[in-house]
């Protein structure tokens, strides 16, 4: 049996069952496992600043992999311990071309999410309405983001975007692509992409801080359920993926677990850690 001792934990569709709750079992598993000195984290596209309380309190959590691995953060010093930003010239174009066409643009700095007040204001209809909650309560609304961005451009940790079709999403991405080859561009909604600088992912950011704890890739593991999961499955010494996973996520994956409304995450603990 692996001597796992990271463990990194996607979100929704992951940790959060449908109604996003944390199960009992599944809060008992990683509460256990955190007891016996295993890090368990939340990795999750989002800011550390939206990072459901219900997962940050258990006991023993201490740090979370944000941004899609553009940073992890110690919980309870507030030091950032991975910091991989885009260089600057690449966060300025890429925001040039993002601002060309629709969607909900979110950019992340430093921990927080910022979007200007009309793209909250003429753009919330494309986000599902699970997340409705989430994207108010944690955007910052700014008046003028043009120079929100040249004041944090050396800084930016990735950007989000939602559409409101497939069509409009395919070529934002190719357009992207075709102007700055090598970003790492994923997706974890319906209609959205996020975009990241080369080589930075949820993966790259678990063996980083693997590496700052002293651990082995082989003492990692990685749950996940989603296209921005995969980069962590692959890199992580044990690779899980949800019952609820899609199928690409799967066949990479190295086992399967239940899905993420029958205590998926507490069985794969259960199973690989405790």
């Amino acid at each position: 049996m692996q001597d796992i001792r990271l463990v990194a934990l996607d979100l929704d569709g992951t940790v959060f069952n449908d109604k996003k709750e944390i199960t009992p079992r599944t809060l008992a598993a990683i509460r256990t496992a955190c007891e016996r000195g295993v890090a368990v984290l939340p990795a999750t596209g989002r800011t550390a600043s939206g990072i459901p309380e219900a997962f940050t309190a258990i006991p023993g959590v201490r740090y979370a992999l944000t941004s899609n691995g553009a940073s992890v953060v110690d919980l309870t010093t507030g030091e950032q311990l991975v910091n991989q930003p885009f260089k600057t010239e690449d966060a300025l174009k890429i925001y040039d071309i993002l601002t060309q066409g629709g969607g909900m643009l979110s950019i992340f700095v430093g921990g927080k999410s910022y979007t200007t007040r009309e793209n909250a204001e003429n753009h919330m209809d494309v986000v599902p309405e699970n997340l409705k909650e989430y994207f108010r309560t944690t955007r910052i609304e700014v008046e003028d983001m043009p120079a929100t961005l040249r004041a944090h451009a050396h800084e930016i940790e990735k950007y989000s975007m939602i559409y409101h079709d497939e069509a409009e999403r395919d070529a934002a991405w190719r357009a992207v692509l075709a102007a700055c080859p090598g970003m790492e561009l994923t997706s974890s909604l319906p209609r959205n992409m996020e975009i990241n600088a080369p080589g930075v992912t949820k993966g790259s950011g678990l063996l980083a801080l693997a590496a700052h704890l002293g651990l082995d890739r082989a003492q990692t593991m990685a749950v996940g359920d989603s296209g921005n999961d995969r980069a962590m499955i692959e890199a992580a010494g044990l690779g899980v993926a949800m019952g609820n996973a899609t199928d690409d996520i799967k066949e990479i994956a190295d086992v399967t677990t239940d899905d993420n409304n029958h205590d998926g995450v507490a069985k794969a603990i259960e199973q690989y850690v405790l």
